[in-house]
């Protein structure tokens, strides 16, 4: 804890009972958990220890230095990024590389091999080794745990999130892997036939809703900053850099420690907000890099110090911005204390 003018409130039971909602709608599959980009900005090992207590046993990041952050917690890890040559000296116990190149498979055989992931390819032309790869043989003689692969619209109803399915589900059996897994959190919604053996649900879990089965989902994070000086304003001045606001008539106005420089990005200017209790407190002039100005016309007892909350609620914020639900997480700074309530 630093005393930081900011913080990011966390909701433990909301991200746990999100948890345990795509882990029924995942069926028979056991439910992992995405916790790459520091837990998608909440905190890794913070979301790993919660996760882990309410059953979660497979989580999955992008790199090793990751995977060491969230070592020791009795999770089983999967590396999405697979191996480099540099990862090879120190990994955790616990960890596997997601195999995802003819190199990197060749690189883990060379290195004496052991328990791995693969990313298969099936549409996304991003990560992954080719179906006819597998069919050549390569991956032959690897202990391989999961046999991965990517949808690339599942929050969206595209003839393209059937055919992945299909070609994936076409390698059952054509490897030693133990288990298949293809839906992270849209994918969950499409149904069984895209479950396989795990699901990999990831924005979901943090707040983010896609698709109708996600109405359940619970706001997890909720900005705060506080307040550093309440001001008048009077009628006719303008608020912030380049005057893109004027006062309709004399207000009273907060100055938070908040700016673009933590997340909160220029595109909430003059339309993004917050709330203190019940009182709605609209953003005024333009967001600049520290500070974000608060009409606070409705919150009389607002004063230098108190703490206000913004509003945040991923899927109405992300159609205010234009930025996706990811951003809107990833995107939220260092200058945050995480708080756990």
């Amino acid at each position: 804890m630093t005393d930081s003018p900011l913080r990011l409130r966390l909701d433990a039971a909301a991200l746990t009972a999100n948890w345990t909602l795509l882990s029924h709608l995942s069926g028979a599959a056991a439910c992992g958990a995405a916790v790459k980009a520091n837990g998608y900005g909440l905190g890794a090992r913070g979301v790993v220890a919660r996760l882990a207590a309410a059953g979660c046993r497979d989580v999955f990041v992008a790199t090793w230095a990751e995977a060491r952050d969230v070592a020791g917690l009795g999770v089983s890890i999967s590396v999405l990024h697979g191996v480099r040559a540099e990862d090879l000296a120190e990994r955790p116990a616990n960890a596997r590389p997601v195999l995802a190149s003819v190199e990197q498979v060749r690189r883990w055989r060379d290195a004496g091999g052991g328990a791995c992931d693969v990313m298969v390819d099936t549409g996304m032309n991003r990560l992954g080794v080719s179906p006819q790869h597998v069919a050549d043989g390569l991956l032959d003689g690897l202990t391989i745990d999961t046999l991965m692969s990517h949808l690339v619209s599942a929050d969206e109803d595209v003839p393209l999130n059937a055919r992945q399915r299909d070609s994936f589900a076409a390698l059952a059996g054509r490897t030693s892997a133990r288990r298949m897994s293809l839906a992270n959190s849209a994918g969950i919604a499409l149904g069984p036939d895209y479950h396989f053996d795990l699901t990999r649900p990831g924005i979901a879990l943090y707040g983010g809703r896609q698709r109708q089965a996600h109405a359940g989902i619970r706001q997890v994070v909720t900005p705060e900053a506080q307040i550093l000086q309440r001001r008048r304003v009077p009628a006719g001045e303008t608020i912030g850099y380049n005057a893109t606001y004027t006062a309709p008539h004399d207000m009273e106005v907060a100055i938070l420690n908040l700016g673009y420089a933590d997340g909160y990005l220029r595109c909430f200017s003059n339309k993004g907000g917050a709330h203190a209790g019940d009182a709605v407190l609209p953003v005024v002039g333009r967001v600049s890099m520290d500070l974000t100005a608060l009409c606070v016309d409705a919150a009389p007892d607002l004063a230098e110090g108190d703490w206000v909350a913004m509003d945040y609620a991923l899927p109405q914020t992300a159609a205010l911005s234009g930025l996706s639900q990811y951003e809107l997480l990833t995107g939220l700074g260092a200058r945050f204390d995480r708080v756990w309530a």
